[in-house]
This record gives structure tokens, sequence and C-alpha cells, in this order.
């Protein structure tokens, strides 16, 4: 088992490894996300949070996944365009990849032993959250229903920033 975030190489959504080694320092927030779902205009916040904080040492992860009632069936091009044209979303975008099951990235395995959440460890739903303090290791998992907006003050919490 990995000790840290960093640990982790993952594969970005043009098909490349994206070690996460090179977020060393640096607060995290993971999603699991979907093109097709009733939370995907959280998109919006999720760049909001992005452009606020990542010179102050936030990194956003997307990770599209298509386990939920296949609400992000695209290939890698149509989500990366959907995203940019409907969203304008900039942050790093991951291969679409399971949360759940027999098949779950390791990476989704480690979050939620890490943070198991509540009655089960399983990922519920598209957009559940994670966030990562900057030592690698202390994560916080947020909800579905969590919008990047009632995340702000943990994220400025990590980062060490007043609101």
């Amino acid at each position: 088992m990995k000790n840290s975030i960093y640990d982790f190489v993952v594969t970005d959504l043009k098909g490349d490894p994206h070690d996460l080694s090179q977020y060393q320092g640096k607060a995290i927030l993971i999603v699991n996300t979907a093109s097709k779902c009733g939370f995907t205009v959280q998109y919006d916040g999720l760049q909001a949070l992005w452009e606020e904080f990542k010179d102050q040492g936030l990194v956003i992860l997307g990770f599209p996944c298509n386990q939920f009632k296949q609400q992000e069936s695209g290939s890698a091009d149509e989500i990366q365009e959907f995203c940019r044209l409907n969203f304008g979303v900039t942050f790093p975008l991951m291969a679409k990849i399971d949360v759940n099951g027999d098949n779950q990235a390791e990476i989704y395995a480690w979050l939620k032993q890490k943070a198991p959440g509540i009655l089960t460890p399983d990922i519920k739903w598209n957009f559940t959250k994670f966030l990562i303090s900057p030592d690698g290791v202390t994560i916080k998992r947020f909800s579905p229903t969590s919008t990047p907006a009632t995340i702000r003050p943990w994220v400025q919490k990590v980062l060490g920033i007043g609101s």
C-alpha cells in the first residue's frame, strides 16, 4: 500500500503517465467526474477554485468515471472538448477509470481506505471529492452534494490561507 498520494502515477486523458510526485507539498482535490450528471455544473465551481488557488498550491484532478448510470460514456477527446467548451476547464483531467469494484483504480482503493465515507467505503456517485493536504496523507472526503463553494474554506485551511 502506498504511503502518500505522491506515490501514485496515474494516466492522463491523453494516455500519458501523470506522476503525482510533481505535486509534492501541494494540496490536491480529486474528483470523479461525469459529463451527463446532475452535478456536472460543479465543473464551474471546480474551475473557479482552481483559478483562485492554483498559484497558492492547490491542484485539482478530475477522474472521469462511467460507473454511475453511464453518465460519462464519451471518448477522451469528447470528454476534453465537453469540459473545455461548456465549463472552460483547464485543470488536469485523467483517463476514465472505475472508482468501485474489481477494476477500480488503485488510487481510488487508497483514497477510500484513507477516507471511507459513511456506511460504506464505496463511492456512491459522481463528483465525490477528496481533499488531500500538502503532507500527501491527510484526507477529507466530501459527498457529491458538497459544492466546490462549500469546500472552499477547507481548501483555504489546508493551504494555510485566511478567509
